[in-house]
């Protein structure tokens, strides 16, 4: 399994937020920059960037900084937040993102993700992200259900040319009591393409519960900045070392 360390920008810093609300920000005095190059110094091999301001606004703002943070690391990142277009699709892998993570408009317009993600250019460099409430999936900055079952949509997609699924659980997110495992690993049987779990990694036996899944990565953000899980560890303890 691949530990994607986190970083959360919003106005240039690095914060957290408890299960997306921004009215429950957590602020850390560490640099962006030099957070992506301790991630490359503690062994990993991919970081996980969510463009705050962007998901409020509906378009990418933190790109020029993101561009930096990649650029310093020299890791492979994917980066979601407010992507709305194939313009918006293009400048983050033209500033060096390996992919691009696809949430709400996705869900509020599967046609135009489904022809992104068959779009030959785009064909493993998108990600679906699928943020759920007890496996329904949530919309609308996690405020109102879709309707559609988490489990389906991965089934759906599964002979789609996507890079991964990235499955949040909503309630989990940023309180560290661990992933929510049975519904990762529904998922995980559900479809042939790569699972992400993320949202509540707090622990490193939450690592080691995460890798039972199956999924293929797992991101960590909250307990690295609390020093709960120290990265290097759960590297290793996902390569099951």
């Amino acid at each position: 399994m691949i530990i994607l360390p986190s970083v959360d920008l919003r106005s240039g810093r690095v914060v957290r937020l408890k299960q997306g609300d921004y009215a429950r920000q957590i602020n850390y005095s560490v640099d962006p920059i030099d957070t992506a190059r301790s991630f490359r110094d503690a062994g990993a091999q991919w970081m996980h960037i969510v463009d705050l301001d962007g998901a409020k606004e509906g378009r990418p703002v933190q790109g020029e900084l993101i561009g930096r943070m990649i650029a310093a690391s020299g890791l492979r990142v994917e980066v979601g937040g407010g992507i709305r277009t194939a313009d918006d699709i293009d400048r983050l892998l033209e500033a060096g993102a390996a992919r691009v993570v696809l949430g709400t408009k996705a869900m509020e317009d599967w046609p135009w993700f489904e022809s992104q993600a068959r779009e030959a250019r785009f064909a493993n460099r998108l990600v679906l992200a699928v943020d759920a409430k007890e496996g329904v999936i949530a919309v609308k900055g996690w405020q109102e259900s879709s309707g559609r079952l988490a489990v389906d949509v991965a089934r759906q997609v599964s002979d789609w040319p996507l890079a991964a699924i990235l499955y949040t659980d909503v309630a989990k997110d940023g309180m560290m009591t661990g992933p929510n495992y049975e519904q990762t690993a529904r998922l995980v049987q559900a479809t042939i393409i790569p699972v992400i779990a993320s949202g509540g990694v707090g622990a490193i036996q939450h690592v080691r519960d995460a890798r039972r899944t199956g999924a293929w990565g797992c991101i960590i953000g909250r307990s690295l900045y609390e020093g709960t899980v120290d990265l290097r560890e759960a590297i290793d303890i996902a390569q099951g070392e």
